[in-house]
């Protein structure tokens, strides 16, 4: 049965991309307008807003509307929609929304569309969000670029954002998201359409409104509790009804004991609504969904809540505000504030502060020692919240006007060269290494620096991004590629095929290239970009679709030509990408080996697929960043006394790596049990996971080392146990410039290694003791170390790394000049680095 159900859903989402592959195809219709609200669940906020304004305009009248709903607001707003002047509603996800969001001329959204929209170049996009932010958002958040991945897609699709005020520009678009000069949308700061909303309410319609929707509601002032959300996820947060409902009783009480007539009614946020529903004690509290959240403040006396954005809408009303805090500041310093002072209205900490704060608001408005703040705030947060905003959009938007409050604006950068770095899937290997020791490198040199890779939910990709420097932008990819089956068939057999530039060549296949660097970057343009990676054939295509002018790198770690055999799972399973890969070569601007030996030996190998400018740009060490890592404690195992606190005098040799045939670990267990035969104290330690795990396993079985010699599954950072090693030893047959050598230098760690083609680049200035590629090569090594004759390298890291940083810009940077270019023997004079 699993079976089967997998099988439907496949099926489902392939009709589904022939869906919106069919509607993308056809015509944009200028004069259709799509509206969403949080993901379809009402019709409301600022779209809503500027809906309304279009249907009064006279001039506007041509246009026609549709609203996206989910399914449970499809019953309950859908009918009342439709009564408007050309509005349809559609449910979100249905072939119906795919048409109109793939049709309509404009779209306007105060959230996200799905990971599978992408804005085509005829339409325009209104991003207008949902709120001012007080609580940190975006990259502000812990792990934020998982969270706001789709939300960061969506704003750099967007033609236009809408701000609130000069503020929440700098904050959350600029600042928050990480939009300056990344986002190519015209920033409208003109104030909120929803916020017009909250001037001439209509008093009595608005209570009967409620009645009717089963709230118990008289003629007595309204007091609105409304909370945000908590909870580490938005997709999965608190259930607090209990709490809420509490307060509620407490407020009413007091307010009972002080004779005071009110109501307090509870607009809970929209993500954590229907577990309020099922708290008895709300019953006829809770503020219903078809009542716009803005007509309720523009009726309400006095506002309670916490950290929610719905205090910024507030202050345009000038009414008094009671702020509901954490006695601990949990929230606070966990979620974090972007406001810690100056707060409009009493911060109370618990239900009686609380339901006393808002009697004394409800007897005497705004308290005077709030006064300065409440004006300081509103004049910071709301200041063209005048009843005009609506218009204001549509006069921009519509009427290609100029607003006459406010001012709309560009996010410009900081005027730092900009690169995009794709670093593969975040495994716990070399090239994860070289590029989190590179970014921080990269961003103190000046460079304002994103790195793009596929989103992980579990894993190592998990762990590793969080090594990565957090003042790098991440851009994760989310969702997967638009398209016809057919064209993603013509795009397989190409790859299959070796046809390099079939995606530039047949034009339908460079539509859908072009289409999905839009889906994934919107408007966003690189002055580099840089696949860091360079073994997948998805990633290698898509950055030569960056558009340009901008120049374009790949990144080659190893002796690629031996890489198209090299075994994985038991399998040569990149045999074919790999060729594929080669063949795109030609089409970057550069292609970077990480050492000259490699350059010259992969441009010599890897000719017969054209020709390519081969450079060099070694490894970076990231020194400062080593040590602070060598320093985490080793894991708890039965060995960890052993080789951390000596306590039998032992000696240990470790190695780090993947366990593939190409680092030849069995050279190396062979090896070893003739040196521990001559020094029965010596250990070895093996770093790396792999599908030769049990083969090795065995082998030292075999030899009689079992007990001597401990294997690891691949860590996120061998630098702990480098360190706490006494010498490094590398068995491998090729190798690119290995992370682990250069870390070991910077840890002080003698290095024995065998002699693969680049190995006289490992190292800056030599350093590593060299033997031949031998199982008697690597004993006469491990030897010498025994014996004293192998010292630790001396590098300055330092310069070293300055060195690599200046090549590296030189080299993927254009205006740059250019980095090391050495001569290629044999070949007539081309240059390979």
């Amino acid at each position: 049965m699993p079976s089967v159900v997998r099988h439907l859903r496949r099926v489902g989402r392939a009709a589904r991309a022939e869906v919106g592959a069919f509607w993308r195809s056809r015509p944009v219709d200028a004069d259709l307008v799509l509206y969403e609200s949080f993901a379809g669940n009402g019709a409301a906020g600022n779209p809503e807003a500027i809906w309304r304004e279009l249907l009064a305009a006279d001039d506007q009248q041509h246009l026609r509307h549709v609203w996206a709903l989910d399914a449970a607001a499809l019953r309950t707003v859908g009918p009342v929609l439709r009564r408007a002047r050309g509005t349809t509603v559609v449910l979100r996800g249905s072939n119906a929304y795919q048409r109109a969001l793939a049709t309509a001329g404009t779209l306007v959204n105060n959230a996200t569309f799905p990971p599978s929209f992408s804005r085509r170049p005829e339409q325009r996009y209104l991003n207008t969000w949902h709120g001012t932010p007080l609580k940190r958002m975006g990259f502000d958040e812990p792990d934020g670029a998982t969270a706001s991945a789709n939300t960061v897609r969506n704003l750099l699709a967007a033609t236009h954002l809408l701000s609130q005020s000069p503020w929440m520009t700098e904050t959350m678009y600029r600042r928050a998201y990480r939009l300056g000069g990344l986002a190519t949308a015209e920033v409208l700061e003109v104030g909120y359409p929803r916020v017009d909303r909250q001037t001439g309410v209509d008093d009595a319609r608005l209570r009967r409104h409620l009645r009717d929707s089963g709230v118990r509601i008289g003629t007595e002032p309204i007091v609105l509790y409304a909370p945000t959300w908590r909870g580490d996820r938005f997709a999965d947060p608190e259930d607090r009804s209990a709490p809420m409902a509490d307060l509620v009783d407490d407020v009413e009480a007091a307010l009972r004991r002080r004779g005071i007539a009110a109501t307090v009614l509870v607009k809970p946020h929209q993500v954590v609504a229907r577990a309020a529903r099922r708290e008895p004690r709300l019953d006829g509290r809770l503020v219903p969904e078809d009542v716009p959240v803005n007509v309720l403040l523009g009726g309400a006396a006095v506002l309670v809540s916490d950290y929610s954005s719905i205090i910024v809408d507030w202050l345009a009303t000038g009414k008094p505000v009671v702020l509901e805090a954490d006695p601990d500041h949990g929230y606070e310093d966990t979620r974090g504030l972007y406001l810690s002072d100056g707060w409009p209205g009493p911060r109370c900490t618990t239900a009686a502060e609380t339901a006393e704060a808002v009697a004394q608001a409800l007897d005497g408005g705004i308290p005077t020692a709030h006064r300065d703040a409440y004006a300081a705030m509103r004049a910071r947060l709301v200041p063209d919240d005048d009843g005009h905003a609506a218009r204001r959009v549509v006069d921009v938007l519509f009427r290609d006007g100029v607003p006459d409050r406010g001012r709309v604006r560009t996010l410009t950068g900081d005027g730092r060269p900009s690169v995009l770095l794709h670093l593969g899937a975040l495994r716990s290997n070399g090239i994860t290494t070289a590029a989190v020791n590179l970014l921080p490198l990269l961003v103190d040199a000046g460079l304002d620096v994103t790195v793009t890779y596929d989103q992980a939910v579990r894993g190592a990709g998990v762990v590793n991004r969080a090594r990565i420097d957090p003042r790098v932008r991440q851009l994760q990819r989310v969702g997967g590629m638009n398209g016809s089956k057919a064209l993603h068939l013509g795009r397989r057999v190409a790859e299959h095929r070796a046809q390099a530039r079939a995606h530039t060549d047949s034009p339908r296949l460079r539509g859908l290239w072009d289409e999905e660097w839009r889906r994934c970057f919107g408007g966003a343009h690189f002055d580099a970009v840089v696949d860091f990676s360079g073994y997948s054939p998805f990633w290698a295509e898509l950055l030569l679709h960056a558009p340009g002018p901008v120049r374009r790198s790949i990144w080659l770690h190893n002796e690629m030509a031996a890489e198209v055999d090299r075994e994985v799972d038991g399998k040569p399973r990149m045999r074919r990408s790999l060729r594929f890969v080669f063949g795109l070569y030609p089409q970057y601007d550069r292609a970077v080996s990480v050492s000259e030996t490699l350059a010259v030996h992969n441009a010599r190998s890897l000719a017969e697929y054209g020709s390519a400018t081969h450079v060099a740009v070694p490894n970076a060490v990231a020194a400062d960043r080593v040590r602070a890592a060598a320093t985490a404690p080793v894991p708890p195992s039965p060995w960890r006394a052993s080789l951390v606190d000596r306590v039998d005098g032992t000696t240990w040799f470790v190695a780090v790596g993947r366990l593939s045939p190409e680092k030849n670990h069995a050279r190396l267990l062979r090896a070893f049990a003739v040196v521990h035969g001559e020094a029965p104290r010596t250990r070895l330690l093996v770093v790396g996971g792999g599908f030769l795990l049990p083969t090795l396993r065995a082998l030292a079985v075999d030899l009689g080392i079992a007990d001597v010699v401990v294997f690891t599954d691949a860590v996120d950072d061998a630098a702990p146990l480098v360190a706490a090693a006494d010498c490094l030893v590398v068995s491998s047959d090729h190798e690119g410039q290995p992370m682990v050598i250069l870390e070991a230098a910077a840890l002080g760690k003698p290095v024995v290694t065998t002699a693969f083609a680049s190995v006289a680049d490992a190292l800056p200035g030599g350093g590593a003791h060299v033997v031949p590629v031998t199982d008697a090569g690597l004993v006469s090594g491990m030897r010498a170390f025994l014996d004293g004759r192998v010292a630790a390298p001396t590098v300055d890291v330092v310069a070293y790394d300055a060195d690599v940083v200046q090549t590296f810009i030189r080299t993927v940077l254009p205006g740059r000049t250019e980095g090391r270019r050495p001569a290629l023997p044999g070949t007539g004079g081309q240059e390979a680095a």
